[in-house]
């Protein structure tokens, strides 16, 4: 992972791309290193539109996060060549930002590094928002929180950049992106192609699987996922989101992202986002 400082460039018509993915709405997006979540299928399920109730369930989804926010997040991202990348922070939905720290792992040669297969190949702490993010390595010797050991590292320690389209900046971005403060139309989102998977239990809770609304401008019937959503959201029975998945072009793993409930004593520091 590069740290290149933050360029001024923006890359609207990706934003604009995420915006469509993520929204609930017409007018708006199982992986390896998370194998301590068990989950149970069913398989039988058959893939269908969602009813109504369904809808407005999956439309309450990015409020709850908004609501329950700061939330404890697990982001992992298959960059190809066996790299995986995993985050694990907090994000604040009301504020728009997340810190967290990142570990990449794989095998020896890959990035340019040598490592055993498997092995570690960089770490250290990550910052996010709307923009782009922030990498800074951990002090020696901190055991704090991500959050706590961020607020600590001055403007100057950040590598800042804008968004990529690599797998982790779009897994980054797409999870800074799902929390709104207003629930999405059940109606519009129905309209709009979300259909019904199946059914997961994770750590002894229900959840539905949906697929989302198609991205705008999509065929249905159409592609190699008949025009479905790269994204599959799972909701329990009052709409709280568990787990995100986002299928990458080329790319046989999703991007996961798994939300662990709230942490009420997260406090997101001002750097780097703040101006001193």
């Amino acid at each position: 992972m590069a740290r290149k400082r933050k360029t001024d460039g923006r890359t609207p018509r990706r934003a604009l791309w995420f915006r469509t993915l993520i929204a609930i709405t017409a007018c708006g997006a199982a992986v390896g290193g998370l194998a301590a979540y068990r989950t149970l299928s069913d398989d039988t399920a058959t893939e269908r539109p969602v009813t109504m109730d369904e809808a407005s369930r999956l439309a309450l989804s990015r409020l709850n996060l908004y609501q329950a926010s700061p939330l404890t997040v697990a982001l992992t991202a298959t960059e190809g060549g066996g790299v995986v990348v995993r985050v694990k922070g907090v994000v604040d939905y009301r504020t728009h930002r997340a810190v967290g720290s990142y570990q990449i792992t794989g095998s020896s040669g890959a990035s340019g590094a040598s490592a055993p297969a498997g092995g570690q190949l960089d770490h250290g702490l990550i910052v996010w928002d709307t923009g782009g993010l922030g990498l800074a390595p951990e002090p020696k010797g901190d055991s704090r929180p991500p959050w706590q050991q961020a607020e600590h590292i001055p403007r100057s320690g950040w590598s800042a950049r804008s968004y990529t389209t690599d797998p982790l900046d779009a897994g980054l971005q797409l999870l800074i992106e799902l929390g709104a403060d207003r629930p999405d139309n059940p109606l519009l989102l129905a309209q709009s192609g979300a259909r019904r998977l199946g059914s997961d239990r994770i750590d002894g809770r229900d959840y539905e699987r949906f697929a989302g609304p198609r991205a705008q401008g999509a065929t249905p019937g159409a592609g190699p996922d008949g025009g479905r959503s790269p994204l599959t959201y799972w909701v329990d029975s009052d709409g709280g989101l568990r787990r995100v998945t986002m299928r990458m072009p080329g790319l046989g793993t999703p991007t996961t992202v798994e939300f662990s409930g709230r942490d009420g004593r997260a406090k997101l520091p001002e750097a780097p986002w703040g101006t001193g």
